[in-house]
């Protein structure tokens, strides 16, 4: 009998291992249910969120819903695992975890107790990054222009020329390009730093911590340095000493109960990422069910990968082709209080951004060798570009991943690159932006040509950004930016797409501008013969707008750019009254009628009088074919200081949050059909948490970055 009863045992256990491994491999669609109520001493809470997370899976798991007008709840779809759930909720402070075995008889329902916050203060916890960053005090309008840091100046860079100019740099286009503020980690002081005399000193020092050195210190610059950090200094200690958000956020409401968030861990803790891809933004059926792929940028040379249906994150090491190509972890820094004088960050490829294609391959934004460009780019070249544009230097090219072949083609290119678009066309062109620092170009590799030949110089081309200002309506001779405009000649003009898009009503390729103030967003008719035809349009947004960052445009051509100043802007150019060229198109100011500017959710800064937002949302993504089921063309803003991605659905704002960690940052959406027919388990948008600094968030050190799923089911119960 014992033996009998040892070779059950041994039996059991194996058939047990066996049934985790197959839960562990499920879809994501597939799994056990979890429901039941949740009360507080008032009654049911509504609108809270419940949080189930494990770590019994390949990989960190956590899924989220939200409670009904009765305060129940329905987290569907839960691979087999131990999990702790517990309550979060605005006015609430987290409830005791319970542990639950979905799938099980005893773990089908669990009915939640929530926790009262038992103070303003505790509550505020639990607040997203813009309702503490709004306490930062603006300097008053009659400041500006900035008189310097002499004696007799006000610390304030003559370049501020006006308070926009000191939002914008202080929000979007500056502070806040590359994580929140607002966040635990940064309203707080490290105790690294509390020996300094005051705040002031304890930020002059925390800017030069860890590789982010040059980049912060030069934004401090540029508002002036010592007028900037004595602001913040005075935004820390005001906290410090038991200040508190003005304002409150409101719980989800109606269809913002319905979402349903998935979560996993991948990369790195070290690491930090810039974008997800997982599909062909044009077909976005293609890699149905398959893998995602992200951007680690300037942190690690090896590209995070994420199988949702067996819930694994691996890597794939990104090469490059030239040893000497030059690495983050040389970039000067002083010693972090999270890292000490450890460099985290030790990137070549400085890999940004991906798009995939319709055969499931994936092209990146990627450095591949030094800076400094090939013969065959510069001037004297015979290439067609080279002829017409010479460029000497690229500081980032790109790259093509075959999932099939695991091989990486490194592809070098003359323009710099930044943002990728394919195009909707024949040769499937892969359109690039140059970022901020970029050429004064638009790039492009033909994807059909490189395919069937392999040749990169033959494959690429580029041309400069020029404007039809004698209004001929074709591209002439031109004059440069800093020549007057010629009634006999076009113009050139000197701008840098951030984003770009391609329009599938005509085939132009459309984007943003933002190194000016209050920049512009760009399209490019390319004609039949792009390096020698393509003629430029510039379009400035009217105040209250300015500062756009990321963009997207819709199937109808409009373009949605998100602004700096905390709307998100709205472009339609079927709505203009006057020339389109011309010599006044080369001010941008030509189409005022064109714009509609939508005041994003959240409060503003106190004293700011114009509509605005403190938001300051990093990139706009349209959905084009209502992958989500909000509608078709809805776009979709990054909410980067409302921990949220936000749709503006008929003119209104769902707020779709994302509660834990506490500190959501993202700068892409991705949107995804795994089942045409699937309803709403079938169709989902995926985002990464981008902040570079993870560590800022709840959860500190320990973090990765996740990836984020949002669901939208027909209301909060269903399953």
């Amino acid at each position: 009998m014992k033996r009998k009863s040892g070779w059950v045992a041994a039996l059991c256990a194996a058939l047990l291992v066996a049934a985790y491994q197959t839960s562990a491999q499920m879809p994501t669609g597939a799994g056990s249910a979890l429901r039941g109520t949740v009360t507080g001493p008032g009654g049911p809470e509504a609108g809270v969120w419940v949080i189930a997370e494990t770590t019994n899976l390949p990989t960190k798991f956590a899924k989220i819903v939200v409670t009904d007008d009765r305060g129940r709840y329905l987290i569907p779809d839960l691979p087999k695992a131990a999990y702790s759930v517990w309550v979060r909720g605005y006015g609430l402070v987290d409830s005791a975890k319970v542990n639950a075995v979905p799938g099980t008889r005893a773990g089908a329902t669990l009915d939640l107790r929530a926790t009262v916050a038992p103070s303003a203060a505790a509550a505020a916890e639990y607040y997203p990054s813009i309702y503490w960053f709004s306490l930062l005090n603006i300097p008053d309008k009659k400041e500006f222009p900035g008189t310097g840091d002499s004696g007799t100046g006000n610390g304030i860079q003559p370049a501020m020329l006006t308070q926009y100019h000191w939002l914008n740099t202080v929000k979007t286009n500056g502070c806040l390009a590359c994580h929140a503020l607002g966040t635990k980690g940064t309203r707080t002081m490290p105790k690294d730093f509390a020996h300094y005399t005051n705040a002031t000193e304890a930020w002059t020092r925390r800017i030069v911590s860890g590789q982010a050195m040059n980049n912060m210190v030069s934004v401090a610059s540029r508002l002036g340095a010592l007028r900037a950090l004595t602001h913040f200094g005075d935004w820390t200690e005001r906290i410090a000493k038991g200040e508190l958000p003005f304002d409150k956020p409101q719980r989800p409401q109606g269809v913002e109960r319905n979402l349903v968030l998935t979560m996993w861990d991948w990369s790195r803790n070290t690491a930090y990422l810039h974008d997800i891809i997982g599909t062909d933004k044009r077909k976005p059926t293609v890699n149905a069910n398959g893998k995602f792929y992200g951007s680690t940028e300037f942190s690690t040379d090896w590209v995070p990968i994420l199988d949702p249906r067996t819930h694994t994150a691996t890597e794939v090491f990104h090469p490059v082709r030239d040893p000497n190509t030059p690495s983050h972890i040389n970039d000067p820094m002083s010693p972090s209080p999270y890292w000490g004088d450890k460099p985290i960050w030790d990137a070549k490829t400085s890999n940004h951004n991906p798009m995939m294609d319709h055969l499931g391959r994936v092209w990146f934004t990627t450095r591949v060798r030094p800076p400094d460009n090939p013969a065959f780019c510069r001037k004297g070249s015979e290439h067609p570009s080279a002829r017409v544009f010479p460029m000497e230097r690229a500081t980032r090219h790109t790259s093509m991943y075959d999932p099939k072949s695991g091989k990486f083609s490194l592809i070098s290119t003359c323009f710099p690159t930044h943002h990728l678009s394919f195009g909707e066309d024949a040769n499937h062109t892969l359109w690039f932006s140059s970022g901020s620092g970029g050429n004064n170009v638009l790039g492009w590799v033909n994807s059909a040509v490189y395919d069937k030949t392999g040749n990169e110089e033959l494959a690429q081309g580029w041309t400069p950004f020029i404007i039809d200002a004698n209004g001929n309506g074709k591209r002439d001779e031109w004059v440069e930016p800093n020549q007057p405009v010629d009634a006999k000649k076009d113009k050139r003009v000197n701008v840098n797409l951030y984003s770009v898009a391609y329009n599938p009503v005509d085939g132009s390729i459309w984007g943003t501008a933002p190194a000016t103030m209050p920049g512009y967003i760009v399209r490019v008719a390319p004609g039949s013969d792009p390096t020698n035809t393509a003629l430029a349009e510039i379009y400035e947004p009217p105040m209250p707008g300015y500062g756009p960052r990321g963009g997207d445009i819709d199937r109808n051509g409009v373009f949605w750019a998100s602004l700096s100043s905390g709307h998100l802007g709205e472009f339609d150019r079927r709505k203009c009254k006057g020339p389109f060229n011309g010599p006044a198109s080369v001010t941008g100011k030509h189409c005022p009628e064109g714009w509609t500017l939508h005041v994003m959710p959240g409060p503003n800064f106190k004293g700011i009088t114009e509509t605005g937002s403190a938001e300051a949302s990093y990139y706009t993504w349209v959905d084009q074919f209502d992958i989500f089921g909000l509608g078709k063309n809805v776009p979709i803003a990054t909410g980067n200081l409302n921990d949220s991605i936000m749709a503006l659905v008929d003119g209104k704002w769902v707020n779709l949050r994302v509660p834990y960690p506490v500190g959501y940052y993202t700068k892409w959406v991705e949107g995804r059909v795994d089942d045409p027919n699937g309803g709403w388990k079938g169709k989902s948008l995926w985002t990464t948490t981008s902040t570079r600094t993870m560590f800022h968030l709840e959860g500190g050190t320990a973090n990765k970055p996740k990836v984020v799923r949002f669901q939208l089911r027909p209301d909060p119960l269903a399953n």
